[in-house]
């Protein structure tokens, strides 16, 4: 059975898209630990990211720059924290996370509960900076 993420890439599954391309996809993690926490995964379903090709796995992050940077102008922070962990989904994915401190990136921080509104305008105000 095809992964949840893989379902998301068809259209199976609603989200709520970021970016696309062929390849790739962006779309906000349904339970983020910051605001514009974004998820960002090849189309093509692989597991464990380090098994992506080498041209794959450059473009996932190419892709996952342009991502990072819209986040930056959409919710002003430090940085954008990037994160693998690859152990809930088995779909290769990367956390981008707006951060002000080091401790924004701990996992075990309690989930923030958004509205579909606030999703979709988070959403939006990502798009918008691509």
């Amino acid at each position: 059975m095809a992964s949840i993420f893989s379902r998301i890439a068809t259209g199976e599954i609603p989200c709520y898209k970021v970016a696309e391309n062929d390849q790739y996809l962006a779309f906000l993690d349904i339970n983020p630990i910051a605001k514009g926490h974004t998820l960002v995964i090849p189309k093509h379903e692989v597991d464990y990211i380090f098994d992506l090709d080498d041209k794959e796995l450059a473009g996932l992050h190419l892709f996952a720059k342009k991502i990072a940077q819209a986040q930056k102008k959409a919710f002003p922070c430090q940085r954008i924290g990037m994160a693998v962990l690859g152990m809930e989904v088995p779909h290769a994915h990367i956390h981008l996370i707006p951060m002000q401190k080091e401790s924004d990136m701990l996992f075990s921080n309690p989930k923030l509960s958004l509205t579909p509104e606030e999703f979709t305008e988070t959403a939006n105000k990502i798009r918008e900076q691509l």
